[in-house]
């Protein structure tokens, strides 16, 4: 800018580099155009002369959230390098996780310049921990060396995940067969490529003089979506100048000097608003599909998805930020699309599985009794198993379907060897601070100190104090009160001795009265009501002298 006078500067790469001569570009009035320094950290809006012919990293934070959402990811571990292009994303990233209720449960920072020892001691911090979902930002070169270390640590087998941004997934094609042979399994997230007849073109053409390239340079030529947006880049300019047509262009110079570091004597580009207005104005068809920047930098329209199986990336779907998921996206039906995972091809994991990791796990105590509430139950002594049903675990899944996410999960016993339950409520819910259960689903109260280590959900049964106490009869109101001052067995004795009297009563005035005479059931009825009814009244009406008798004696 001092010396040659330029009145562009393209290709500032890094994030680090871009800054430093943004700001010599905003004294001098260049314009500082990059297609690669992509850190949210670093604003056209705030930079008037810095024009980003790519989109910033910010910008595929939704797409990513939306696949942890879909396979039900609750917690997950950022691994990042400690630059400005790696932590510029880190806070946009944090933000939209927590809106899902993803928890991080630890960030991993690793510098370019760590060694392989340092790498691994990290990797081995990250197996140490339970969650088993890593997501990855960094550039190819430091993340081909993660990989590769981390296939070494059995960190690339079945129960893991890993997730790309679009850093390194942009350059996977230039990578070696064994970079590639370590990443199996991840999945990864750039934009998506429209095709067209031009980058058919052009792609032939690379392809035609790629031998010859090779031949003169070890650095590797093959075609990425960088050097697409630096091709864009070029005919951006170029046709930015002619239409400002800038043919006399001078710098008008605020003072001389022989210093070649001296900022203040650069000067100022006299056409470089001019020019810098006429980019931020050009639209036309690229190679990476329509130029057109909006607020100073290019807005992605789609991104797809990929998955690294063998020396390829299979496109498992594609994902736009107002529809949501599809497996096409020249089909414009509504249907077509979703937040779903439904969307999507099968991903086949690290470890060549289709089983999703990773499932949350859950523990469930052994109960002796009350099985209504919780019952495990093996079906054979050889069963892994076992059937769990009960009131608390019909609960446990009514809150899953309610939920707007998958919860793959999988419930796992407390038991010993013997099949019991393999020590207190306690214990058992200890163990989710010592990682070994996710989460408890069963009987478990709600107490002070088991607060101390876990969280609990809302009740979903009253379980207070209750007190329980002996209930007596209110024998007052019972209909045969009367009957309780005296035994049964004198009871039975006045009984006897009334139907008795009667009896007597019967023979003695049978023969001489005629109230003692018809039929046999009449007769037996008359003895009963004799004997019962001298309880109430005397008797007057008998004939028998022999009554007489006994009477006045008695």
């Amino acid at each position: 800018m001092k010396n040659k006078e330029v009145q562009a500067i393209i290709g500032p790469q890094s994030s680090a580099q871009a800054r430093f001569v943004i700001e010599l570009g905003r004294k001098a009035q260049v314009p500082i155009i990059s297609f690669s320094a992509t850190s949210p950290s670093l604003s056209p809006s705030q930079n008037p002369f810095f024009i980003r012919t790519t989109h910033d990293d910010s910008a595929q934070v939704k797409a990513i959230v939306d696949i942890v959402k879909a396979f039900g990811w609750w917690e997950i571990v950022l691994i990042y390098e400690d630059t400005d292009y790696g932590n510029g994303i880190i806070p946009y990233m944090l933000d939209a996780l927590q809106e899902i209720d993803t928890r991080v449960s630890y960030r991993s920072e690793i510098h370019p310049s760590s060694n392989n020892t340092e790498i691994s001691e990290e990797l081995n911090k990250l197996k140490a921990n339970h969650t088993r979902i890593f997501l990855v930002h960094m550039t190819a070169s430091l993340g081909s060396k993660l990989f590769a270390l981390a296939k070494n640590a059995g960190m690339m087998s079945e129960g893991y995940a890993w997730i790309l941004t679009e850093g390194l997934s942009s350059l996977l094609d230039p990578m070696s067969s064994k970079v590639m042979d370590s990443m199996q399994g991840v999945l990864g997230i750039r934009p998506y490529l429209p095709p067209s007849k031009q980058l058919e073109d052009f792609e032939r053409k690379w392809k035609r003089n790629l031998t010859s390239i090779r031949t003169k340079s070890k650095s590797n030529t093959s075609l990425n979506f960088f050097g697409l947006w630096a091709c864009d880049t070029i005919w951006a300019l170029a046709m930015a100048v002619e239409k400002a047509s800038m043919v006399h262009s001078t710098f008008l110079k605020q003072n001389t000097s022989n210093n070649n570091v001296d900022l203040a004597a650069l000067g100022i580009f006299e056409m470089g608003t001019r020019l810098r207005d006429t980019i931020l104005s050009t639209k036309f068809q690229g190679l990476s599909g329509n130029f057109h920047l909006v607020k100073g930098q290019l807005e992605p329209s789609a991104f797809e998805l990929f998955n690294v199986i063998g020396r390829t990336e299979r496109i498992i779907g594609y994902w736009t930020g107002n529809r949501g998921f599809s497996l096409d996206l020249n089909d414009t039906r509504e249907e077509a699309y979703s937040t779903s995972k439904d969307k999507l091809k099968q991903p086949i994991w690290p470890g060549y599985t289709t089983d999703q990791p990773t499932k949350l796990r859950i523990g469930v105590p052994i109960r002796n009794g009350f099985e209504e509430f919780l019952k495990v139950e093996w079906h054979s002594s050889t069963d892994d198993k076992p059937s769990i049903s009960g009131f608390v675990i019909d609960v446990f899944h009514a809150v899953q379907e309610a939920l707007p996410f998958p919860l793959p999960h999988e419930f796992i016993p407390y038991m010993n060897k013997d099949r019991q339950i393999n020590g207190t409520y306690d214990k058992l819910l200890y163990q989710i601070k010592n990682q070994v259960y996710d989460a408890v689903v069963g009987d478990t109260t709600i107490v002070a100190n088991r607060s101390l280590y876990v969280d609990f959900t809302l009740p979903y049964t009253e379980s207070g104090v209750s007190m329980v106490v002996l209930v007596k009869d209110d024998k007052s109101k019972n209909l045969w009160i009367f009957l309780k001052p005296l035994s049964i067995n004198l009871w039975l004795t006045t009984g006897a001795a009334f139907i008795f009297t009667g009896l007597v009563i019967w023979v003695l005035e049978h023969r001489v009265n005629t109230e003692f005479r018809g039929p046999p059931n009449q007769q037996l009825g008359l003895i009963f009501w004799f004997s019962f009814s001298t309880v109430a009244f005397a008797h007057s009406k008998f004939s028998s002298t022999l009554y007489k008798i006994l009477g006045r004696s008695i």
